[in-house]
């Protein structure tokens, strides 16, 4: 019998279909249970991972205390985050929340102190935080193989967050014209931009390739897509004590990056004291520029193990080994990653340069 039982609840979010994979494939979990107020979003679940029909629900509550799950799996929009950590929070158990953190840090606060009044841990997945060239950057980084990260250089996206669905099956332009109208993700109230979407993953992932330094400003400008409420292009810079850092988010890349890299290309560039490394998205491998090797050569990205491949397998290790979540996924370094967020999301309306927001 598996350790630990899992419950899928709010499918807003098309990365629920892949953090359910994650917790089906996983030896040591069972999905007990799926929850959504809208049944049809969780048919594509229900029959990928064999979930039967006494185990899916549309009402949380009734879920939640029939299957008494050891682990949530969340996936609301973004600007529900907070209402929904809050929901589940008490019914005992450790939540995953999919990215972002949240529509701002005062949200995000809530749901930290949601969180610590039930002694469970709350896991942020940021699936670039999976990404072995990613991990294998950062293994590099605390080697010392580019001295001090002085600047972080991130571009990321996708050809819009309509064009596929879990497991990255394609959708046809047909489709997506016909839902954009009514996605949330085109929705302001909602949390919906690619700056939201997309801008935290570069700022908390560039928060933990910084060592935790935070910016000191931040200036962000977006697009303003004629007949969207949303931006679908973003474009932000960080002053660190170290220097410069950028961030940009885009929707409508000219490929999606998992069947082939766009150009400008996704995923980071890192610049430190002692030479550069180049990490992208999906790749099988990284490259590092030193003063030896100013040509740059190619570093084949590490095998990771099962804890550092997904939310599900990183939050039961930590669990079964009693130890703390790390990387860009604990609440920490995603909190300073909001807050620059925040201060973008200021800046873009105020269309000024502002100081990192507390």
């Amino acid at each position: 019998m598996a350790k630990w039982k899992i419950a899928g609840i709010n499918f807003d979010h098309i990365h629920m279909g892949d953090n359910l994979r994650s917790a089906y494939e996983h030896p040591d979990a069972r999905i007990e249970g799926l929850c959504d107020a809208q049944p049809e979003r969780m048919r594509e679940a229900i029959d990928n991972f064999k979930v039967p029909s006494r185990c899916v629900y549309t009402d949380y509550t009734h879920c939640l205390q029939e299957t008494e799950p050891d682990i949530v799996l969340l996936c609301p929009a973004t600007a529900l985050h907070g209402q929904w950590t809050r929901k589940v929070a008490p019914y005992g158990a450790h939540l995953i929340m999919e990215k972002p953190f949240a529509a701002s840090l005062a949200e995000a606060d809530t749901m930290v102190e949601a969180m610590a009044a039930t002694g469970k841990q709350l896991l942020i997945n940021w699936p670039l935080a999976w990404y072995p060239s990613h991990r294998t950057a950062k293994r590099l980084i605390d080697e010392g193989a580019i001295g001090q990260v002085l600047e972080v250089h991130y571009y990321d996206g996708n050809r819009g967050p309509l064009w596929h669905t879990a497991d990255k099956r394609v959708r046809t332009a047909e489709e997506v014209q016909r839902e954009k109208p009514h996605s949330w993700f085109y929705q302001r109230a909602r949390g919906g931009g690619s700056l939201l979407d997309y801008l935290g993953y570069g700022t908390t992932l560039g928060t933990w390739f910084l060592g935790g330094s935070k910016p000191l400003e931040v200036t962000s400008m977006v697009d303003q897509p004629a007949g969207l409420e949303v931006d679908e292009h973003s474009l932000t810079v960080a002053r660190y004590p170290s220097g410069l850092s950028k961030f940009e988010t885009r929707w409508g890349t000219f490929t999606d990056p998992w069947t082939q890299q766009p150009q400008p290309r996704c995923g980071f560039i890192l610049v430190g004291s002692g030479g550069t490394l180049a990490s992208w998205d999906y790749d099988t491998k990284v490259t590092l520029q030193t003063d030896q090797v100013p040509a740059g050569q190619a570093i084949a990205v590490d095998a990771l193990p099962l804890a550092e491949q997904n939310p599900v397998a990183h939050l039961i290790d930590c669990l079964e080994h009693d130890r703390t979540l790390t990387g860009p996924v604990t609440t920490r370094t995603s909190r300073i990653g909001q807050q620059i967020v925040d201060s973008a999301v200021r800046s873009a309306r105020e269309k000024r340069t502002v100081g990192l927001l507390n």
